[in-house]
């Protein structure tokens, strides 16, 4: 399990084309509420024939934050770049010159067999040869993984593969729109993802596989208005964490809070984890009853749990017993 709060952080990630032109001016006006991460987009949000121009209007975002926090306070997000190929991280990379201290790292799409060794290979190359600490997030969404058959070896030899460079994998996230659109689907805000059988099989054969090992963050919610939106995205957050989800994309800046109270960590779960990760090794009991007396906590049962609660406490808060089901509308 990843130990530090750092990857438990990304949270949020808001996507936003690359060429968008005004998402440098809403973060500095602090637009949306935070805390947030920022994922610029060079991939399916971006045609074809716009890719030049939209890595240009990244860089002179990028730049502009850079040239802002100089004079002005404001909450600056971790920003990562989606791009199309490994190719092209280090060439933004330069392109960025030193406006490239703004960036958290890569997140990578369609990440497979294929592309895997292109992908860390590049990344190592900007870690030795640029200044500061750069980070990657693959995105497992390629419709390789639908076939049964190879489906496990296939993840087990991503994992092997990201095993080898552990400390840069920031996040796993997993493509669930891609996944979606492989089989038809698209929900309704009344429905959540996981009643898509076929996809939410492969989300729990990817929890399977790296949830142990690493953070993983949940599928994107399309929905940011109209009737049952946020209920709906609430209702898929709960069940993306009871999986064991850390995070989530999201398509809007409405989606941010809802997120962040999901993650919050409650009053009595953060009162047992900290009991739990304070037992003693000379007490003469590892099972006890919890703070509140209503479940039972055990030391060598829990303590992987209680780890975890304490990082997304830290990144996230710790607050009295949700009120159910939460109001945001």
């Amino acid at each position: 399990m990843k130990n530090s709060t750092l990857y438990y952080s990304v949270g949020a990630l808001l996507y936003c084309p690359a060429n968008h032109p005004g998402i440098a001016d809403s973060i500095i006006a602090e637009k949306f509420e935070g805390p947030f991460s920022l994922a610029l987009c060079l991939e399916d949000t971006i045609p074809d024939n716009g890719v030049a121009q939209a890595e240009e209007a990244l860089a002179a975002s990028l730049k502009r934050l850079f040239e802002a926090r100089r004079s002005l306070s404001f909450f600056m997000p971790r920003i990562f770049i989606r791009v199309r190929n490994a190719g092209q991280m280090e060439r933004l990379m330069l392109r960025l010159s030193d406006a490239a201290a703004l960036l958290s790292g890569f997140i990578m799409p369609k990440f497979d067999l294929e592309n895997a060794d292109a992908y860390i290979a590049a990344l190592l190359q900007i870690n030795a040869r640029f200044p500061g600490t750069y980070f990657m997030m693959p995105i497992l969404e390629s419709p390789s993984m639908i076939d049964l058959r190879g489906r496990i070896d296939l993840l087990y030899a991503l994992k092997e593969k990201l095993d080898a460079v552990a400390a840069c994998v920031l996040n796993i996230r997993v493509g669930g729109n891609d996944l979606c659109h492989a089989f038809g689907f698209r929900r309704h805000s009344n429905e959540s993802i996981y009643e898509l059988l076929p996809v939410a099989g492969i989300f729990t054969d990817v929890l399977t596989v790296f949830g142990a090992d690493y953070v993983v963050s949940g599928p994107v919610w399309e929905y940011y208005n109209g009737s049952n939106w946020a209920y709906g995205l609430y209702q898929e957050l709960l069940k993306d964490r009871l999986i064991g989800f850390v995070g989530k994309t999201v398509i809007h800046p409405k989606q941010i809070p809802i997120v962040n109270q999901a993650y919050t960590v409650t009053q009595e779960d953060y009162d047992d984890a900290r009991a739990i990760q304070n037992w003693s090794e000379d007490a003469a009991s590892l099972v006890s009853g919890s703070i509140d007396g209503q479940r039972m906590n055990e030391r060598k049962t829990h303590a992987n749990w209680a780890e975890k609660i304490l990082y997304l406490a830290e990144a996230y808060g710790v607050q009295k017993r949700l009120t159910y089901p939460p109001s945001f509308e």
